[in-house]
């Protein structure tokens, strides 16, 4: 299954999402999942043995828990195929940027061209 198929489903991107902050139990991963999504334990386990078997996620037990972690190598191969689109964002995000930048610089130059009141 292509990675972008793995992403293409929004309850796995959550967990792909809240894995990207670091390991999380199996459970903790439920509760979030299941009161976001509405679904119940067993399809979050579904999702989650797609992760792994995938290579998304890995998981190892610690006593009755099974933790899950993200593996960055296949996010890395999914923002390696938009690699040849960013041609169609890149010079907005450019653009998005050079106007932040004068923004910040006009501000500065007009906060320090203000008289400032002495006592």
């Amino acid at each position: 299954m292509h990675a972008l198929d793995i992403l293409g489903d929004p309850v796995r991107r959550r967990i792909v999402e809240l894995l990207a902050d670091g390991e999380l139990a199996a459970g903790e991963v439920g509760r979030v999942v299941q009161g976001e999504f509405g679904i119940s334990q067993p399809a979050v386990s579904q999702h989650l043995r797609v992760l792994r078997e995938s290579g998304f996620a890995t998981v190892r037990a610690e006593g009755t828990r099974r933790l899950y972690a993200l593996d960055p190598e296949p996010i890395a191969e999914a923002a390696e195929w938009f690699t040849p689109f960013e041609r169609f964002w890149r010079p907005r995000l450019d653009a998005l940027g050079t106007e932040l930048a004068r923004s910040a610089r006009a501000r500065r130059l007009a906060a320090s061209a203000s008289p400032t009141k002495e006592t």
